[in-house]
């Protein structure tokens, strides 16, 4: 536990050195800087703004409390993850048993500003005289394994035994959920007392469900590849944050920390859209058929540092 909650920077999205620490520091310096530009011209013009009349009506300085009632807010996010090395167990099944391997570790990056990018949306419903809320949230994040890195390898390859250690990509030669880490999470959360006359704190927690586009190939090709969104396991996550309330849109930072156990199945198929390949799943089950390729199985545990906007709509 002590290991997990230890944030370095030797892997994700900021790992690996070079060009592409250096791409990745400037977007999100720059990131930064529109986003603090951003919110001090809207501060600005929130001066004349109605709300919160609890704290315009107040001496400068008196630092009233946050006007909140009941209300309903949709919002988006952009961030940056950073994602622990976990181990990748593949496992056939079918016509493949001869196949079933563990690498360890898989040090999983994010390039959270290289397309498809790092998003994420929300809808929530705030009661309790805005003190307490419900909402679902949806997380695009990415988790690929760096194929040029060295793993320790355990078990065997159609049949074969594998090498102690060796380049990832001596034996994957695709191992990534990067369309995205998806998860689907119900969350519930807290405000918790007011800073001041517009910063509102807030905690929450909330799990739900992986739905990942999982892209697993072999590198000697000896199955077909899997590229396709599946129903892959639970999710969860623990958050806090706090907003900026302006008239009728917000400004939030918040800290997550997210965790999804993975059992996604190689169904070795080309997928399209994510209903669609959700449906093929669902028709597989009920057909009691198991995923030709078997399953990968992983942990994918995440700190993430996240900021976006809210709309607040009618209370």
């Amino acid at each position: 536990m002590a290991q997990l909650l230890t944030l370095g920077w030797t892997g994700g999205a900021l790992r690996a050195p070079g060009r592409r620490s250096f791409d990745v520091i400037a977007t999100l310096a720059a990131a930064v800087m529109v986003t603090v530009s951003t919110a001090a011209a809207v501060m600005e013009q929130a001066r004349f703004d109605d709300e919160p009349a609890q704290a315009r009506g107040s001496k400068a300085g008196s630092g009233s409390p946050v006007a909140i009632g009941n209300e309903t807010t949709i919002g988006a996010y952009t961030g940056v993850p950073y994602t622990y090395p976990t181990a990748a167990h593949i496992k056939g099944a079918g016509d493949n048993p001869a196949t079933d391997f563990t690498i360890d570790p898989v040090g999983w990056y994010t390039d959270p500003f290289k397309s498809p990018i790092y998003y994420g949306a929300r809808v929530a419903r705030w009661f309790s005289g805005g003190k307490a809320g419900t909402g679902v949230d949806f997380i695009h994040s990415k988790a690929i394994a760096p194929l040029d890195d060295e793993a320790n390898f355990s078990g065997t390859l159609d049949g074969q035994p594998l090498p102690a250690r060796t380049r990832i990509r001596d034996v994957v030669k695709k191992l990534e959920f990067s369309h995205g880490h998806n998860m689907l999470l119900l969350t519930g959360f807290l405000r918790l007392p007011s800073i001041g006359a517009r910063i509102s704190p807030y905690v929450g927690a909330g799990g739900g469900v992986l739905l990942p586009h999982t892209e697993f190939a072999l590198t000697n090709g000896s199955r077909p590849r899997t590229y396709e969104y599946n129903y892959a396991g639970p999710a969860g996550q623990a958050l806090a944050g706090f907003e900026i309330r302006l008239s009728k849109l917000s400004l939030f930072v918040e800290y997550k920390f997210t965790y999804g156990h993975y059992g996604a199945p190689l169904s070795e198929a080309e997928g399209s859209w994510l209903p669609l390949d959700l449906w093929r799943q669902v028709s597989r089950w009920f057909a009691g058929e198991a995923p030709p390729g078997g399953h990968i199985s992983t942990e994918v545990v995440s700190h993430q540092v996240v900021g976006g906007l809210t709309v607040r709509l009618a209370r």
